[in-house]
């Protein structure tokens, strides 16, 4: 009986990326170029995988959760005090980089509809990309990283509106003039309607629903899937793409309170995908194309690569930033989008430019992706290395250090676990004038709070982590979950952070005081004011 074939592809695929990260580790290269690399090696080098239906379902499904991962990190309130800079100098280089784009592409021997297609592709930057390599080296917070998330979330609104016309021109079928208008207006009015739905539910319907579901997180997960796949839905039947939909349920997600532990537990999800997509993309390329086209993908690379960085300069110093911001946030918008694939993707299926203009989208995301990832990567030495060439002096930036280091909570307590032991500990911390953070999967549990808090499960690394673990000087866990308390001590022993664990029976307290914790808490004797007690006689709080 032969093997399902959907099943076969996206099992070599899956193989294929594993392989192909494995091996990009070595050389450090970034995982969205290892996944187009393993995509080369399935189709156009070992002929394992070709483009059919199949591949398309794949591709489509890892397209729409792309999106919505890529919705999922533009929360409004991370760029509220860097909003005016980010839409000038984000409408500045789309128009700047269109226009610069485009006459390259008339010089380079391209028609009208491919010049501006490949004009469009290059305009937009690297959300994913981007947000990764800032979240991996912790300055995603920083005056630069913000700025660079909202020049995203510009960028975004405009490609939108950009595939928008693209669904309204219809499918190749060599339209009329009139159908063509009508087409495009009816696709205008249905993103009109899709966005006010989706603006409406993030203001009052969201946060009910999931205030509701907020004890049961398997159950935000499965809502938040749910949300994504409705919009799609929803966008299909008002004709617009599958993409426009999934984006817009990521961004009416990212505005809710729980946009950061819906982001860790979709993130896993979101990888595999995102890993499915670019696989997909490096299958559709043809070495054919691709060779006819070195020179034109060597011209538009360094054009994006320096280019782009050089508009970017020039807006931002304008806007009044320091010549270190204006150059760290220039370097980190050097590559196009996923969005630049998926709209070439969308220009092939329409019949408006055929698989060579692909492919050499692909090749020059491949490109500056993985050039740009260095760049950021290493974006600081790079920067003092150009500062000292003086060639920075032409853009007229000023001297002043506005671009400060975030390093989050420090020398603070970490409580878990909000029931009403955790509740009495954090009010009796907070009375001692101590820097508490409080941590639960239950937002109403973290209401009226008198410290900071966070939304999210302690047994997750990236929650410990958001909570700055490292630099506590002290964790209690208040759960009567063992195996999240023992996980707990384990985490604390690691980055040698002294830890009080709820024994909250004696079976418990024996396991628990094997791994050595600092203090055990028993609830049915100790008190608050003898914890405290015991912990300033550990030397943890100060007498």
């Amino acid at each position: 009986m032969d093997a399902n074939p959907l099943l076969a592809d996206l099992g070599l695929i899956v193989l294929a990326a594993l392989i192909f990260v494995l091996l990009s580790r070595l050389a450090r290269i970034p995982s969205i170029v290892a996944y187009i690399l393993a995509g080369l090696a399935l189709g156009p080098i070992l002929g394992l995988v070709t483009v059919t239906e199949t591949v398309d379902l794949i591709s489509e499904a890892g397209i729409a959760l792309l999106l919505f991962l890529v919705g999922l990190e533009l929360s409004l309130d991370k760029i509220r005090d860097v909003g005016r800079v980010a839409i000038v100098a984000g409408i500045g280089q789309v128009v700047f980089t269109a226009a610069g784009g485009f006459a390259f592409c008339l010089l380079l021997g391209f028609s009208l509809i491919e010049g501006v297609f490949i004009a469009t592709a290059l305009t937009f930057s690297s959300t994913v990309v981007v947000v990764k390599l800032l979240d991996q080296k912790g300055e995603l917070d920083t005056v630069y990283g913000r700025i660079a998330v909202g020049i995203f979330l510009v960028q975004d609104l405009v490609v939108i509106v950009a595939l928008t016309f693209l669904a309204g021109l219809g499918t190749g079928e060599a339209p009329t003039g009139m159908e063509m208008a009508r087409g495009v207006a009816f696709a205008f009015i249905g993103m009109g309607a899709l966005l006010v739905v989706a603006a409406v539910s993030a203001k009052w319907i969201l946060p009910t629903v999931f205030g509701w579901l907020a004890d049961s997180q398997e159950a935000l997960f499965v809502w938040s899937l749910f949300w994504c796949f409705l919009l799609v839905l929803g966008a299909e039947g008002m004709g617009l793409s599958l993409e426009i939909g999934a984006f817009l349920a990521g961004i009416s997600l990212a505005q809710l309170p729980y946009n950061h532990d819906l982001r860790r537990r979709v993130h896993p999800l979101m990888n595999f995908f995102i890993a499915v997509f670019f696989v997909s993309l490096g299958i559709r390329m043809e070495f054919g194309a691709a060779a006819e086209a070195w020179l034109p993908a060597i011209v538009l690379s360094l054009f994006v690569l320096v280019g782009n960085p050089f508009i970017f300069m020039w807006i931002i110093a304008r806007m009044g930033y320091g010549e270190r911001t204006s150059f760290l946030t220039s370097v980190t918008v050097a590559q196009i989008s996923e969005f630049s694939f998926i709209f070439a993707a969308m220009g092939l299926a329409a019949g408006l430019i055929d698989e060579g203009i692909l492919s050499l989208v692909a090749m020059v995301g491949l490109v500056t992706i993985a050039a740009s990832s260095y760049m950021i990567l290493y974006n600081r030495p790079l920067y003092e290395f150009v500062r000292r060439t003086g060639v920075l002096r032409i853009f007229g930036a000023s001297d002043r250090d506005d671009e400060e280091e975030v390093v989050g909570l420090a020398n603070h307590v970490i409580v878990v676990g909000m029931n009403s032991l955790g509740r009495a500990i954090v009010m009796e911390l907070g009375r001692k004038r101590e820097d508490v953070l409080a941590i639960d999967t239950d937002p109403r549990k973290l209401q009226e709070l008198p410290c900071g808090t966070l939304l999210g499960n302690a047994e997750y690394l990236s929650v410990l982590e958001e909570a700055g673990l490292e630099r506590a000087k002290l964790l209690v866990s208040a759960l009567q979950i063992e195996d999240t308390n023992r996980l707990l001590v384990y985490r604390c022993l690691a980055v040698d952070v002294p830890c009080a664990v709820h024994a909250f029976d004696q079976e418990a307290a024996q396991e628990i005081s094997q791994l050595g914790p600092t203090f055990l808490i028993d609830s049915r004797r100790v008190g608050i004011e003898r914890l405290t007690a015991e912990l300033k006689r550990e030397g943890i709080f100060s007498p």
